[in-house]
C-alpha cells in the first residue's frame, strides 16, 4: 500500500441510458496499481474507459463500484486528501478567456488553500515557457500555450501524482518536446507521472510501465521492455537483382512471402534469429542480394494485437454528461 501512488480495485462505472438508450458499462471491475515514482502509460482505443477512470480519480465522475486510492487516501473516505495529492491535465482546453495565466494559477492555488507565501506562480510560468505571457488574456494564447498552462495549473498545489490525459494532442513537434522536457524534469524530482496518449511511440519512449485498456478492462499491465517482448518476430526484406515469380526452393523451410518480383520478406524469431542462414539460403539459390532491411515489432504491433483496434479517431471515451450510477 505504501508503495502505490494509485491503487484501483474492482472499479466499475455504469452510465445510465436516457430516452430509451441502453446503459453503458464503461469500466468492468478494473484492477490497477501504479507504483510511486513511475512514468506510467495508459493506452487503449477510443471508448476504452481511460478518461472515465481518470475523471473518477479526480472526483469529476462518480464510480458505480469498487475502490480507488490516491497516495493512500480512499477517494470516498478521504476525498479532499485524495484530490490534494493528484493533479490532472484534461484533454479539453477549458479555461476562462478573460483571466491571465498569472490569475489562473493564483486562483487555482487559492482553491487548493495554498498560502500566498508558498505559491510558485512565476516558477511554474517559467517552467512551461509562459512567463512572457503572464499578464496576457488567456484568449490570446495559442493552443499549445493553453495546453502548457493547463500543466502549470495542475501543479499549483505540488501534487505527488500528475495525470496527463492526451496532453500533446494538437501540439506541434517543438512544443511537444518542450512539454516532455518539463514532464521528465518533474519525474526526475520524484513526481509520479500517469500518461494517456494516442502517440504510441511517445509511450514507448517515455514510460517505464504500460497498461493497455480495452472495453473497460485492463488487458495487460507490464514493464515496457517486457511488453515489447510479447511478440517475438522480426521481418527481413531481401531485395534481389533477379526477378522472381515465386519463393525460391532454398527458402521453403522459412516463413517467406514475395512482396514483389525483386523483394522477398522472411519472418524469423528475434530470440532464435539466424539471419546468416537466411542470407546463405538466398545465395545458395543463385540470387544476387542488392539490399537488406529489417522491421522489428514495436508497441503499435502489440497494441493492435491486444485490442484488435486502432480507435475511431475521437478523443473522448466518456458520454457528454455525467449520470451517477
Amino acid at each position: 500500500m505504501g508503495d502505490a501512488a494509485i491503487e484501483i480495485t474492482g472499479l466499475k462505472k455504469v452510465y445510465k441510458g436516457r430516452g430509451g438508450t441502453p446503459d453503458k458499462l464503461a469500466l468492468k471491475g478494473v484492477d490497477l496499481t501504479i507504483p510511486r515514482g513511475s512514468m506510467y502509460g495508459l493506452l487503449g482505443p477510443n471508448g476504452a474507459g481511460k478518461s472515465t477512470m481518470i475523471n473518477i480519480l479526480a472526483g469529476l465522475v462518480n464510480k458505480t463500484g469498487g475502490t480507488a486510492r490516491v497516495w493512500g487516501f480512499d477517494i470516498d473516505k478521504n476525498p479532499r486528501n485524495a484530490r490534494a495529492n493528484i493533479g490532472v491535465v484534461p484533454q479539453e482546453l477549458i479555461m476562462d478567456a478573460f483571466f491571465t495565466p498569472r490569475e489562473v494559477l493564483e486562483m487555482q492555488a487559492g482553491m487548493y488553500g495554498v498560502p500566498a507565501s508558498d505559491r510558485r506562480t512565476d516558477e511554474l510560468l517559467r517552467a512551461v515557457h509562459l512567463f512572457d505571457k503572464a499578464d496576457a488574456y488567456a484568449r490570446t494564447l495559442s493552443g499549445g500555450m493553453k495546453r502548457r498552462l493547463l500543466v502549470a495549473k495542475a501543479m499549483v498545489h505540488n501534487p505527488p501524482v500528475l495525470v496527463l490525459d492526451e496532453p500533446t494532442a494538437g501540439v506541434d513537434i517543438e512544443l511537444r518536446q518542450q512539454l516532455w522536457d518539463y514532464v521528465r524534469e518533474l519525474h526526475a524530482r520524484g513526481t509520479t507521472i500517469v500518461l494517456t496518449t494516442h502517440y504510441l511511440e511517445e509511450a514507448e519512449e517515455l514510460c517505464d510501465t504500460i497498461a493497455i485498456i480495452n472495453h473497460g478492462e485492463v488487458v495487460c499491465a507490464e514493464p515496457t521492455d517486457q511488453l515489447l517482448r510479447r511478440i517475438d518476430e522480426k521481418e527481413i526484406v531481401i531485395e534481389v537483382a533477379e526477378a522472381q515469380d515465386g519463393i525460391p526452393a532454398a527458402l521453403a523451410g522459412y516463413h517467406a512471402v514475395l512482396k514483389d518480383s525483386h523483394r522477398i520478406a522472411v519472418q524469423i524469431s528475434q530470440q532464435s534469429a539466424n539471419v546468416g542462414a537466411v542470407l546463405a539460403a538466398v545465395q545458395a539459390a543463385g540470387l544476387t542480394i542488392r539490399d537488406i532491411s529489417t522491421d522489428e515489432t514495436d508497441l503499435e504491433d502489440i497494441f493492435l494485437q491486444l485490442t484488435g483496434s486502432a480507435g475511431d479517431g475521437s478523443s473522448d471515451d466518456s458520454p457528454p454528461a455525467e449520470t451517477a450510477a
